[in-house]
């Protein structure tokens, strides 16, 4: 066998790697072993895990009525909507930004991107002031000086509405790293392309976008997509924080995220909760696939 050497320039290249080794390990990789292994044990934090086999998985998937008739509709549901509507927002607001002066942009994109930054205290203070359940709420007092409703409607009390209200929500806090990632890629494309293409016949904005702009910045957009995915499978926090409860009101925002938490953090089925996280885990990956199928390099 021949054996491995590593020359100089190698070793300075490990050498330069190894933060991100260092931190890609400790936070990433071991944990997501670590959870592997425990969803295949009973484990409440204080007894030492006890091996179970696939118990865990087969309880989610046949047993667990919760997950199947309410956090697996409302996490597709809820994905399938934030996730893609996430991301075209942020490409054609990153899109119509790029056409403004500088000075307007910047100010303009900061707005854009300050609530992914400051969510929960935007939620807590705004979107629950703004659908309060009571007169002072602002949806409420509208309807009612309108002569639409008679009393207050308890909007993040309500199942009917609960779910509406997240969606809502957590479009307009999605424009995020992956936002600022398309403006920077719009703005870096070269101008001669544009004038090239319009010499070679093409006609408006909207030829532009599908035949330059898009092609152009695929690193960008690969970026915004996987961003846009992880968002929209991680923002059960959104429900928790508008209701001020887990389980959400009759399970309405119930997402997978808390449902890890629930058993997680509240039940303490440690075991339990790292089953359900390797599910999301494999459904992330997969859309993350997908993701690189439709804007990653063919190469």
């Amino acid at each position: 066998m021949k054996k491995l050497r590593f020359t100089k320039e190698d070793k300075k290249s490990y050498l330069m790697l190894s933060p991100y080794i260092l931190l890609f390990s400790v936070f990433i990789l071991i944990p997501v072993i670590m959870a592997v292994m425990l969803s295949f044990t009973y484990f409440d934090v204080i007894n030492e895990p006890s091996f179970t086999g696939l118990l865990n998985y087969i309880t989610l998937f046949t047993q667990d009525e919760v997950f199947l008739k309410f956090v697996l509709p409302n996490t597709f549901l809820y994905a399938l909507i934030v996730g893609p509507g996430g991301y075209v927002l942020s490409f054609l607001l990153a899109w119509m930004l790029a056409q403004i002066q500088a000075l307007p942009r910047t100010i303009l994109a900061l707005c854009i991107y300050t609530p992914s930054m400051l969510g929960s205290v935007f939620i807590g203070v705004i979107w629950k002031t703004i659908f309060s359940g009571d007169q002072s709420g602002w949806v409420n007092s509208i309807l009612m000086q309108w002569g639409l409703i008679d009393t207050p409607i308890q909007f993040l009390l309500t199942k009917d509405y609960f779910m509406l209200i997240m969606i809502i929500v957590s479009l307009w806090s999605s424009m995020g790293i992956g936002f600022l990632a398309m403006v920077s890629g719009i703005l870096n494309i070269n101008q001669e392309l544009y004038e090239a293409a319009y010499v070679d016949g093409m006609r408006n904005r909207f030829q532009e976008i599908i035949y330059i702009t898009v092609p152009s910045m695929k690193p960008q957009m690969l970026f915004g997509a996987v961003m846009a995915i992880v968002n929209a499978f991680n923002m059960g926090w959104i429900g928790v924080t508008l209701s001020g409860a887990n389980p959400t009101p009759e399970y309405s925002g119930q997402l997978i995220t808390n449902h890890i938490d629930d058993y997680g953090f509240i039940r303490y089925e440690m075991g339990y909760a790292a089953a359900v996280s390797v599910v999301l885990l494999l459904v992330v990956y997969g859309f993350n696939v997908v993701a690189h199928k439709l804007f990653g390099e063919k190469e």
